[in-house]
C-alpha cells in the first residue's frame, strides 16, 4: 500500500497529460522518499486541494496545511510510512513539465507518470548536489540519442539566469560534450 496509495489518489492530477515513452534511468538506487508535483483542478482553490490530502494523509509537520499554502508544497507520510512531498505546480515552466510526462506501466493495470529525462536533467542540474550530478550524466549517456536538447538548453539557461547560477548550464553542457563527441 504505502506510497502507491498516494498515487492512486492523486491520479487524476498526476496524469492530466498522458503520453507513452521512454522510462528515464540514471543509475538505480534505492529512495527514502517520493518526491511529486501535481497541477491542482482549476475547478479546486489549492487552499481545498490541500485540506482534500491532508483528510486522507497525516502531514510529516506542525501547521502542514499552513506550511502547504505558503510554499506550495505538502509533506504527507504515506501508509507504510513513507515521507512524500507534493508539489503545486507554478505556471510556465512546471505547465510544460506535466505536459511532457510519460506514462510508465510497472506492471499489468499499475501505471505511474513520470516526468521526462529533459526535465529530470533539468531539475538535477538546478539542484546540484553531487549525486545529481551523477545522475545527468547517467540520462545523458543512456538517452542521448533521444534527448531533446533544445528544451534542456532553454530551461536551463533561464534558471542559470534566474538564480544567478552559471554552474546549472555546466552541468548539463560537460557530459553532454563528453558523450556526443
Amino acid at each position: 500500500m504505502g506510497a502507491a496509495s498516494v498515487l492512486r489518489f492523486l491520479r487524476p492530477a498526476l496524469c492530466r497529460h498522458r503520453r507513452h515513452g521512454r522510462a528515464v534511468v540514471g543509475e538505480l538506487r534505492a529512495t527514502k522518499d517520493v518526491d511529486l508535483t501535481v497541477m491542482t483542478p482549476l475547478d479546486r482553490p489549492s487552499a481545498a486541494f490541500i485540506r482534500q490530502v491532508l483528510e486522507r494523509f497525516p502531514g510529516r509537520i506542525e501547521n502542514t496545511e499552513e506550511f502547504a499554502r505558503r510554499n506550495r508544497v505538502i509533506l504527507i507520510t504515506a501508509s507504510n510510512g513513507c515521507p512524500v512531498d507534493i508539489s503545486l505546480e507554478l505556471p510556465g515552466y512546471e505547465e510544460e513539465v506535466m505536459q511532457r510526462t510519460v506514462e510508465v506501466e510497472l506492471e499489468p493495470d499499475k501505471a505511474i507518470c513520470i516526468c521526462s529525462a529533459e526535465d529530470l536533467i533539468i531539475h538535477k542540474a538546478v539542484a546540484g548536489r553531487p549525486q545529481d550530478v551523477r545522475d545527468i550524466e547517467g540520462i545523458v549517456y543512456r538517452q542521448r540519442k533521444a534527448l531533446d536538447v533544445t528544451i534542456v538548453r532553454r530551461w536551463l539557461r533561464a534558471f542559470a539566469e534566474l538564480l544567478d547560477n552559471p554552474k546549472i548550464v555546466e552541468r548539463f553542457e560537460r557530459p553532454w560534450q563528453r558523450v556526443t563527441k
